[in-house]
């Protein structure tokens, strides 16, 4: 497949594979690490998450850092920023986040799917201490012949081994916004409508890392030991809603769904943490 370059422009959506998106040096003290914590729902009884000098950054922190890198794509025309979606997060944790210093950072284009009406755009950022991927699906630039990719895990039938419920803000959104991401869609209601949605909706990264925390307190680990986190987001959450996290044993980690008010707003998902009973 031809990549897209200066010389080799792009024809379709598939020449995006393999594209670099750049480097970059990002850096980060602990008031920035702190903030995303409370965020995503961090207690301020819980002092190594909150507390300068006893802190542990949380791994997902490191999704705010990368962010720049699916953004970057879009803004080069690669999909319709208007109609693309987050499909589905991953990351994989190497070491543990300092409480503060910097990061160089590593962006491309791992693998465009074709599914048909539609493409998924794997982003992969890499760094000495994680590696995350985002998979953006854009309607309409399917159709050109590459392979689907991956098919979607098969949901597990069995009653869970564990439930937690996690509460959300009514305000968590527009807190979650100062981390880095502020599309307006998570603040102003006529963008929100604009979309189809009643209000704004919550960050898929924060309801995410939000599930993420209630699973580890639920499995007995501490937030900040998580070695690995996917999932699919499958419909959105609304600032102030409870997230169902309903969870399985599977090999030295768990699998999950979360849902919202009875609706599943994340699928397919796992997550590892070191230490969890």
């Amino acid at each position: 497949m031809t990549r897209a370059t200066t010389e080799n422009p792009v024809r379709c959506a598939g020449d995006w594979e393999g594209v670099e998106l750049g480097r970059r040096t990002v850096a980060y003290d602990e008031s920035a690490a702190i903030l995303y914590a409370l965020a995503v729902g961090a207690r301020a009884t819980e002092l190594d998450l909150v507390l300068e000098n006893r802190l542990r950054v949380l791994p997902t922190f490191a999704l705010t850092l990368a962010q720049w890198a699916p953004d970057q794509l879009g803004s080069r025309g690669a999909f319709d920023t208007a109609t693309a979606l987050h499909g589905s997060q991953r990351l994989d944790v190497l070491a543990p986040l300092p409480p503060r210093g910097e990061l160089d950072l590593h962006a491309r284009v791992a693998n465009v799917w074709d599914k048909g009406g539609a493409a998924v755009f794997d982003v992969r950022v890499e760094s000495r201490c994680f590696e995350a991927t985002w998979s953006i699906f854009a309607p309409g630039a399917g159709g050109f012949g590459g392979e689907r990719g991956p098919a979607k895990p098969k949901p597990i039938e069995r009653e869970p081994d564990v439930e937690a419920t996690t509460a959300t803000s009514p305000d968590q959104a527009a807190l979650y916004r100062l981390t880095g991401d502020r599309h307006l869609i998570h603040i102003d209601p006529e963008a929100a409508a604009h979309i189809g949605q009643p209000r704004p909706i919550m960050h898929g990264l924060c309801s995410l890392a939000a599930s993420a925390l209630g699973l580890a307190r639920a499995v007995g680990a501490h937030p900040a030991d998580l070695t690995a986190l996917e999932g699919r987001f499958a419909a959105p959450v609304f600032p102030g809603q409870d997230l169902q996290v309903r969870a399985w044993h599977e090999g030295d980690g768990h699998v999950f769904d979360v849902a919202a008010d009875g609706a599943t707003a994340i699928a397919g998902g796992s997550a590892s943490f070191t230490g969890a009973s």
